[in-house]
């Protein structure tokens, strides 16, 4: 007797419509606002279009922001009141206090997860942590960008997909951009939102960052 072996999809493989669709309709009925987009350009576009002219912003570090253009957008361009920008030109000495209270209670904060589960939850490691207390619940709306690869069947499998797969790939960006290593320092679980329209999260049809 003979058996067929199937390869084992690899967590930067994108995701099927089928299980996209999985996904998406688990988050809606766990209070999550959710819709599937084709790309980040579509993305950057809905992004635009869901925050406000003025509104205090704050980006989350992303590779997803970065190569869709969405961290560009919101931090240099102009339309917002981008909190990023503003807390690095501050001195960490003497004003922070005030750094920790914008990062932690923006109006909007934008970012990324490393794993979305087909049974509705979202998966953040951190190694600092400062994206971590808007996206629980200290920003007034937040908004996730989520590229197909990051679409896991389980819990487990999210945590599995974040020390096997996300954190070589952060440790090796933080290494080269900065000369030390990354680390999951800090792990944020989102398995509802009970505030309706708060969370909105985009998932998109291809793969793209982390």
């Amino acid at each position: 007797m003979t058996t067929t072996s199937i390869p084992e999809t690899t967590f930067a493989d994108a995701a099927t419509a089928e299980r996209l669709e999985r996904a998406a309709a688990a988050l809606t009925a766990h209070g999550f606002t959710v819709e599937i987009l084709d790309d980040a350009a579509a993305a950057r576009v809905r992004v635009q279009e869901l925050i406000p002219d003025g509104a205090s912003v704050f980006t989350g570090a992303s590779e997803t922001l970065r190569l869709s253009g969405i961290d560009a957008d919101i931090n240099t361009g102009g339309r917002y009141d981008a909190v990023k920008p503003r807390t690095l030109a501050m001195d960490r000495a003497t004003r922070a206090e005030e750094i920790r209270r914008l990062r932690a209670s923006p109006d909007v904060v934008v970012g990324s997860v490393h794993a979305v589960t087909e049974t509705g939850s979202l998966v953040v490691a951190s190694g600092s942590g400062s994206q971590l207390p808007g996206y629980a619940g200290g920003a007034a709306r937040a908004i996730w960008i989520v590229g197909a690869q990051k679409v896991v069947p389980d819990l487990s499998t999210a945590l599995r997909r974040v020390e096997d797969h996300c954190l070589p790939l952060e440790n090796a960006r933080t290494q080269e951009v900065h000369g030390w290593p990354s680390a999951v320092n800090r792990l944020l679980v989102l398995n509802a939102e009970y505030q309706p329209g708060r969370g909105t999260v985009l998932l998109l049809r291809e793969a793209i960052g982390f």
